[in-house]
């Protein structure tokens, strides 16, 4: 029984770990699977079976017609609308935390309504509110539609960060004659960037990976989602796969940056 017992010691010591990681290996699977079959050479026109290794598709991954005038596209929009929901969401959340007005509470449940509403249903409102202006739909609508759908999500990470912050830092930077300019560039944004950068990079990989509000409201503008859905009807090309493998291999390198950023600043501050 010693053996027995001493395993089932470590595992009570460590059975949040191990769940953690099984939890993390299920999240990953699909990833791994896009990674392997992005260096398959298949013999028909889908990529769902393995047939033998090649190098092909990363070699020439804007062989496929219009795939990399897509990828430009998506990247545009989920640059420019990341770019518009974090300074818009930012003040926002910044106003709901330090500011008392009327219908504040209202305002912040207003808020999380796009989040809590189903996307066709959002998507939906906003043609009938495009066609209804007379809006020509294309690059334009669809920026406007992720800038909107987007706004509740930076406001949620940065609003979480602010509500954190210690209001007697600001106040430290004043009475040693900061400006307010000065405190907000030296003192408050330093301290609320983290929110900040969570929230701009939840915001852009949610418009980049938008496809249902941008369905609705693209006209003849393709996305790479859109793409994407459009190839799997004829034929899966592996340098999607490719596309898809390199923007995953790019998020955790960011991710893995703040982290060592994140890290070295706590040194240095302690």
């Amino acid at each position: 029984m010693g053996p027995f017992v001493a395993f089932g010691r470590w595992l009570r010591r460590n059975l949040v770990v191990i769940c953690g990681l099984l939890t993390l290996g299920y999240l990953l699977l699909p990833n791994v699977v896009v990674t392997v079959f992005s260096f398959n050479k298949p013999k028909g026109r889908f990529n769902y079976s393995w047939q033998e290794f090649s190098t092909d598709a990363w070699q020439d991954p804007c062989g496929v017609a219009d795939m990399c005038g897509s990828l430009s596209i998506s990247l545009r929009i989920a640059f420019l609308a990341t770019l518009g929901a974090t300074v818009l969401g930012t003040m926002i959340a910044f106003a709901l935390v330090r500011y008392r007005f009327r219908a504040r509470g209202a305002v912040s449940s207003l808020i999380f309504l796009p989040m809590a509403m189903p996307e066709v249903v959002m998507a939906a409102s906003l043609l009938t509110l495009f066609l209804n202006m007379g809006a020509q739909l294309g690059f334009w609508t669809v920026l406007i539609a992720h800038v909107m759908f987007c706004l509740s999500f930076v406001v949620t990470a940065v609003k979480a960060r602010v509500m954190s912050m210690d209001p007697r830092l600001e106040q430290a930077a004043q009475d040693l004659y900061a400006g307010p300019v000065q405190t907000f560039l030296r003192v408050t944004l330093p301290i609320a960037a983290p929110g900040i950068a969570a929230g701009a990079l939840l915001a852009f990989a949610l418009s980049f990976d938008d496809f249902i509000i941008t369905n609705f409201n693209a006209g003849s503008t393709v996305t790479f989602p859109m793409f994407v859905w459009g190839s799997a009807q004829r034929g899966t090309p592996v340098q999607i796969n490719v596309i898809g493998t390199a923007m995953f291999l790019i998020a955790v390198v960011l991710v893995l940056a703040g982290m060592l950023i994140g890290r070295r600043r706590a040194k240095r501050a302690g």
